[in-house]
């Protein structure tokens, strides 16, 4: 990702959680922004916000009014904030879910570039990241960086009960026991 990009991802993320908030949607930033806030590595894509599906088409009015360009995509589970060059994802489901009231409820309000914004807990950042492995994307090395940046903020014998149907991820939970950042026995 360029500087360029960098920037305008971060702008179009503002911008989001300011429209979102300003319509009162509610919302949380989760993902990579989601762990970037809470002290893990910027990452090199876009970024990405949960609403309950219910106000799917609220926060797609909301974004709209507030002059963001919102594309529709094929997938049925998201709409897209579009910039220039990036773009923020704005999710109703999450890992074949719907994104639940509980799931936001547990958000806590930070600042992230100057915005204060509702932002996903680290133990449900990690539980969302590790659902999401399967056998078309299973890149730890992606993984491994939060992981050890959020280890002291995470539940992690919640995570485990969490993902204890995923094969993929109880993999790289061993592998995080192995490596003494989140031991099984704690």
């Amino acid at each position: 990702m360029t500087s360029a990009e960098r920037d305008e991802v971060r702008e179009l993320l503002k911008r989001t959680a300011v429209a979102l908030k300003q319509d009162g949607v509610p919302f949380a930033l989760c993902g990579g922004y989601a762990a970037w806030a809470r002290g893990a590595p910027e990452p090199e894509h876009d970024a990405d916000f949960l609403v309950p599906e219910a106000d799917a088409e609220r926060a797609a009015k909301a974004l709209a009014d507030a002059g963001l360009e919102v594309a529709d995509p094929a997938e049925d589970w998201l709409l897209k904030v579009v910039g220039e060059h990036t773009f923020v994802d704005v999710l109703w489901r999450t890992c074949g879910h719907p994104v639940e009231g509980d799931l936001l409820d547990r958000a806590e309000e930070l600042p992230v570039l100057s915005v204060i914004m509702p932002v996903l807990g680290a133990t449900d950042i990690v539980v969302t990241k590790l659902m999401a492995l399967d056998e078309h994307y299973c890149d730890f090395a992606r993984l491994l960086p939060v992981a050890r940046a959020l280890r002291e903020q995470v539940d992690w014998p919640r995570v485990r009960r969490d993902v204890a149907t995923n094969d993929f991820a109880v993999v790289f939970l061993q592998l995080l026991d192995r490596l003494g950042v989140a031991p099984a026995q704690e």
